[in-house]
Order: C-alpha cells, then sequence, then structure tokens
C-alpha cells in the first residue's frame, strides 16, 4: 500500500505549538489534507503520551489509531550544541522508558526536551531500544546537524537511519553532497498547529507491507519512499543568507566580512543554499538510483490567500478552502491530480494560480532570516504586487 506520512509534528506541550496540537484535531485536518499516516511529535513527555493514550485506540506493532488516522510516536531532542534529532519510537512503553533515561532538564515542560547528550548517545539510546534516528531539519541555521559539523558522521559516528531535509531544502540541494548518496531523506511539516497550510506542507510518500512500526522502519531501511513533498526551498524561511531583524537578504561573502552582523544592527544567519554549497563536493545534484523524486509543494490556502488577497486564517480564506474540499477532496488531491474544469466548476478564481502552481510559473521571492518567502502570479488575476526581495550586495548594504 502507498501512504502518505508526516512524521515530525509537535503537540500542545511544545514551546511556540498552538493550544489545538490535540489529536482530535490533528487527525481530522489530516485527513482533510490527504495524510494518512502522522507522527505524534513529543512522544517522550507524559503529559501528551497520556492524551494520546486517551485519544487513540492501539492496534498493535507501534500504531495508534483514530477513525480518521493512524499515529507512530515520534520526538525530537534537542542534544548538544542544540542539534535537533528526529526519533520514531515503537511503543508508549518505549517512549517511556527513554524518557526515564533522557537526562533533561525540561522534559516534563517542554514536548521537545533538551539534554546535554551528544549525537552519538542520543543515537545509541535509540538503537538499545530499536527506534529510528536522524536529523531534523539538518540543514537549518539555528538547530540543523549542519549547521555544527560538516559531515553527519561527525555528529553521529556512524550512518544515521535517514536525513530529514527541512522546509529550506530538497534533494536536488541535498544531493550535491556525497556523503549522504547512502541515506533516505524524510520531508517532513514540523507542524506547530494542526491547520492544513502547516500540517502536511511537507510528507513522504512511502509503500508500506500494513500501517506498522515494522512496516515503516522496513520501508525507510530498504529505501520504499516512494516520493518526497514539499516547498519549493526558497520559500523556507532559512533559505538565503538574512538579517533575522530586517530580513534583508545579503550577500554571504559580504555577511561573513561584516561579522554576520547587518547594518540595521540585526544579526545575519548564513542561509541553507550558502551552508549546502560550502559542504557540497558536485555543483549539480547526483541522485542514486534509489533516490525518489522530490514533489514541489505549495499549501492551497497560500495560494487561495494570494489571489484573494486576504490573511490564510481569514474567513474567506478558509471558506473558499473548505468548498473546494467539501467539492472535490482532500488538498493533495486538489493541488496535484484534480483537473483544471472540476476546479474551474467550484471556484473559476483559482484556475489561474493552480495552472501556475503546477507549471511552475508562480513568481517566488526568497526566505531567510526567520522569514518565510513569497508567492506571486503575474497571470490573469487581480494585480497583486508583492516586493521581490533583492540580495544586499556592497552597493546596497
Amino acid at each position: 500500500m502507498i501512504v502518505n506520512a508526516d512524521l515530525h509534528v509537535h503537540s500542545c506541550f511544545s514551546m511556540a505549538s498552538s493550544k489545538d496540537m490535540l489529536i482530535k484535531n490533528i487527525a481530522p485536518q489530516a485527513k482533510l489534507k490527504g495524510l494518512q499516516l502522522m507522527g505524534t511529535g513529543d512522544a517522550l513527555h507524559p503529559g501528551w503520551l497520556d492524551i494520546i493514550e486517551n485519544s487513540t485506540k492501539y492496534i498493535g506493532d507501534g500504531i495508534y489509531s483514530t477513525d480518521t488516522c493512524d499515529f507512530v510516536l515520534t520526538t525530537e531532542i534537542e542534544g548538544e550544541k542544540k542539534i535537533h534529532h528526529l526519533i520514531i519510537i515503537p511503543t508508549i512503553e518505549i517512549a517511556k522508558e527513554i524518557g526515564d533515561k533522557l537526562v533533561s532538564v525540561n522534559k516534563t515542560k517542554d514536548g521537545r526536551p533538551r539534554t546535554k547528550m551528544n549525537g552519538k548517545e542520543i543515537m545509541d539510546l535509540a538503537k538499545e531500544y530499536d527506534c529510528l534516528v536522524g536529523p531534523a531539519h539538518a540543514f537549518t541555521p539555528w538547530t540543523g546537524m549542519y549547521k555544527t559539523f560538516d559531515s553527519i558522521y561527525d555528529c553521529y559516528g556512524r550512518k544515521p537511519d535517514f536525513l530529514e531535509l527541512g522546509l529550506s531544502a530538497d534533494t536536488d540541494m541535498a544531493d550535491t553532497i556525497k556523503e549522504l548518496q547512502d541515506i533516505p531523506f524524510l520531508s517532513n511539516s514540523d507542524a506547530h498547529s494542526p491547520w492544513p497550510h502547516r500540517l502536511g506542507r511537507e510528507f513522504n510518500q512511502i509503500e508500506l507491507e500494513d500501517i506498522s512500526f515494522s512496516s515503516i522502519k522496513s520501508s525507510i531501511k530498504n529505501n520504499k519512499i516512494k516520493a518526497n513533498y514539499g516547498l519549493v526551498a526558497n520559500l523556507g524561511k532559512y533559505h538565503m543568507t538574512a538579517c533575522t531583524k530586517c530580513y534583508k537578504l545579503i550577500d554571504p561573502d559580504l555577511a561573513m566580512e561584516n561579522k554576520m552582523k547587518c547594518s540595521c544592527g540585526g544579526t545575519i544567519k548564513k542561509g541553507v543554499d550558502f551552508r549546502i554549497s560550502q559542504i557540497a563536493i558536485w555543483d549539480k545534484p547526483h541522485h542514486p538510483d534509489f533516490r525518489p523524486p522530490y514533489i514541489h509543494l505549495m499549501p492551497l490556502a497560500e495560494i487561495i490567500s494570494m489571489v484573494y488577497d486576504k490573511g490564510v486564517t481569514t474567513k474567506t480564506v478558509q471558506g473558499k478552502w473548505k468548498e473546494l474540499i467539501d467539492n472535490i477532496g482532500n488538498e493533495i488531491e486538489i493541488l496535484i491530480d484534480a483537473p483544471i474544469d472540476k476546479i474551474a466548476s467550484v471556484n473559476p478564481d483559482l484556475v489561474p494560480a493552480i495552472e501556475g502552481f503546477r507549471d511552475n510559473s508562480l513568481s517566488i521571492s526568497p526566505g531567510g532570516g526567520g522569514k518565510y518567502g513569497e508567492i506571486s502570479f503575474e497571470g490573469d488575476l487581480p494585480e497583486r504586487k508583492v516586493e521581490k526581495s533583492k540580495t544586499v550586495t556592497l552597493d546596497n548594504f
């Protein structure tokens, strides 16, 4: 069976997460998005484990189920050097044992526990319990593994089970790095709220024997990921080198000359695009034979927001989104597979923008410094002028 899976989210217990991040909200929203399998996130937090047990039915082999969605236990851990690691866990009993062994100052306060353990120690603990483990959003400048290490083996001492790309990178970028040629890539949303413009904004299409931890483990280890879906990388909020205060995009060499300080007084953060170029072996991607396609995705609500010039969470945008879902199907189907004439029968205003998304003709102002990129459309829509960001050079720093 082919399953759409988002394996990295957070619960209501994580810092900066919505209080709506509860199983009762995540499960139905995942169905509307087109996801069949979700990671629980925060599986070392005692309060979240109680909610999982009370909100789902355990159907065996690591799967906790509701009427609309299946869940597998996952957690993100912040280790030494503030590096984030993603772990997929077989059962609640094992999650509790790992939680007992993990020395952390905040594991009952925050869904993402912090520990002084390094990557090797975290991997050893995960492997002791037959978990899957790898770097979360591996290239991001604040908490990605590559922001500290030039090699994944310097972090873990051995090959991890996977590498999570993160919102600011894609397969073409990562496959310029030689040491990743035999490592599976995951693309997950890292969602902090359950709404479909966040949930499943990146996901994996995986071939499974059945819905079980054993099958998930086998599929990841045996390269049965059929496709990675995710944002166009330059929409990611750390794609380009930029100031974290004024969000100007800044030439990386100039940024380093100025000791990563912007002329506005803010701190400049190295972009994922530049960081990958520093550790890449090839100028162009070298995809191994097993590497699945990376299919660029964009939240449907973001497209509707652009067309109507309204905020994503406004009644206008959410109403138009629900109208499409009610009449056509889940969001993934609408974005990728639904016939244009069917979309036109529900909302003809959206046809040029969805066609623009499908043929890659939407304009994107890249993200950086903690600000997401912006999309605009120059076709047959009411004029929407989005000022394109410019990379700062010596002439305009």
